[in-house]
């Protein structure tokens, strides 16, 4: 891995040179063994957290880790490019715009124990635009070389704040195309109903059913690009203890491995009915 500047990173994917990269404020990293016709994005993996922030902030390292999506760049990370967020969303949110990218209070608790500086603001808010500026450049590139692309954006939830039964996967579809693309959602959502799961657990995938898609990193490019497929796929926190704070390594790998064959094979449905 090497450590790369926004305009290095940039240069590399234009160029079509495979690379593995951190951005140099250690924002993001990036990977790109093969210009492949889809992508897979973590951009709720991150813990990392300023520690000029640690002071001022409300919630504890636990707090931040429940909300996040631990793990979500391990259950992609084989697959030819994979672009995934190293800081907390807990210090800017890469999945919402960048007016509302910084929170005030999460999910019902004050964050802060005074407002943030504008200068603080403005130092998170960067990295969000350099963040975009290299998803920009990455999902053009593919788009062009191909046609069209495929998006997965991987995250996870807490299934145990939910008082009703809620399923191991959900997909959100409310932002995208769905007269052009319903048909390969049903095939996502069908597919990771198969996923072979560890523990005696059950798999069951479904639509909409515990968050719509309304992310910021589908938004963003559904909007500016019109030939590619955002598929936000949401594993509930079967994979570790979220009241806990324990890790299942055993799921995780479980479902890595059961993706490193169906994803691509999947892919390959939509390159096959819509690129070529």
């Amino acid at each position: 891995m090497h450590k790369l500047s926004i305009d290095e990173i940039i240069a590399a994917i234009n160029a079509e040179t495979p690379f593995f990269a951190v951005a140099e404020d250690y924002s993001f990293t990036l990977k790109i063994d093969s210009y492949a016709h889809y992508i897979c994005g973590a951009v709720h993996d991150g813990h990392q957290f300023r520690k000029e922030l640690w002071s001022n902030c409300l919630h504890s390292e636990y707090d931040r880790w429940y909300e996040e999506d631990p793990a979500t760049r391990q259950m992609i990370q084989d697959h030819p490019i994979v672009i995934a967020g190293c800081d907390s969303r807990f210090e800017y949110d890469l999945n919402r715009a960048p007016e509302n990218a910084i929170y005030e209070d999460a999910w019902g608790k004050q964050l802060w124990k005074k407002p943030l500086s504008d200068d603080f603001k403005n130092r998170s808010l960067k990295k969000h635009h350099n963040f975009y500026k290299v998803v920009h450049a990455l999902v053009s590139k593919i788009e062009s070389k191909y046609g069209s692309a495929i998006v997965y954006d991987m995250h996870s939830y807490n299934w145990r704040r939910w008082n009703r039964e809620v399923p191991v996967i959900n997909l959100g579809t409310t932002n995208i195309d769905n007269s052009k693309y319903d048909v390969f959602a049903q095939s996502w959502c069908e597919t990771l109903s198969k996923i072979e799961l560890p523990n005696g657990i059950n798999t069951t995938a479904g639509i909409n059913n515990t968050f719509q898609g309304n992310g910021y990193f589908l938004k963003y490019i559904t909007q500016n690009f019109n030939n590619t497929l955002v598929l936000a796929t949401e594993f509930s926190k079967i994979y570790c203890h979220e009241l806990e704070y324990i890790m299942y390594p055993e799921v995780v790998t479980a479902i890595q491995n059961d993706l490193n064959m169906r994803l691509p094979k999947h892919a390959n449905v939509f390159y096959d009915s819509v690129i070529r």
